[in-house]
């Protein structure tokens, strides 16, 4: 995921506000115990989506793909007061992981997790978004993209995580598995919706950010 030299990242980290001693534990617990810790957002993406957050003021966050939960509360931090933030996810293995870190937060009760296939979940939701944060399966984004748009309020934001996918995206011969090549047709999607306003981010992973118009 990371395509600068290491220098270069530990550069750009020391020169980023710091995450909190909370996420920073989170952080370490996730890497020391949990599988597959590249998927944690992580300092600089982490510090990303708060300031989007705190800029935003939302007072709905919907959120695909939960993780340990350590984005759940970046996001969290710029919700607006009477603000709640829902996020989905498939593996109820990790959420007392997840749910034992908010609770350590004062964003705890604004926090709400459903789990479950977020395809099933999304159509129940009657809340309208104005911040929407996609990083879950790949081969779905473009489903989920669907399924959440007309949730989303006109003028909000969706961030959409892992749109570089390791760089696989620039290298045609590598672009033949199916989740690259769900990758490369969203990101296609998205380039071509005369609904939304765009720019890719070649933060971590990449980030795509979309206003809807």
């Amino acid at each position: 995921m990371d395509f600068l030299p290491p220098s270069l990242t530990a550069y750009t980290e020391a020169h980023t506000s710091p995450e909190s001693d909370l996420l920073r534990q989170l952080d370490r617990d996730t890497r020391a115990h949990i599988m597959a810790p590249r998927m944690l957002s992580g300092h600089l993406q982490g510090r990303f989506l708060a300031m989007i957050s705190w800029m935003i003021r939302p007072r709905r966050v919907l959120e695909l793909g939960t993780y340990t939960g350590y984005s759940a509360l970046c996001l969290a931090e710029g919700l607006a007061d009477d603000g709640r933030l829902i996020t989905i996810d498939q593996n109820e293995e990790l959420e007392e992981f997840a749910r034992s870190y908010w609770a350590k937060s004062p964003q705890n009760d604004r926090i709400e997790l459903r789990i479950g296939p977020a395809a099933d979940i999304i159509p129940s939701l009657t809340d309208t978004f104005d911040l929407v944060f996609i990083d879950a399966d790949k081969r779905n984004n473009a489903l989920y993209y669907e399924l959440v748009f007309d949730k989303l309020r006109p003028g909000g934001f969706l961030l959409i995580d892992n749109v570089l996918w390791s760089g696989k995206v620039i290298e045609p011969l590598k672009a033949n598995d199916q989740d690259t090549t769900s990758v490369l047709s969203f990101n296609e999607l998205v380039q071509q919706d005369p609904r939304v306003e765009n720019v890719l981010l070649p933060i971590r992973d990449g980030i795509t950010l979309v206003r809807k118009r």
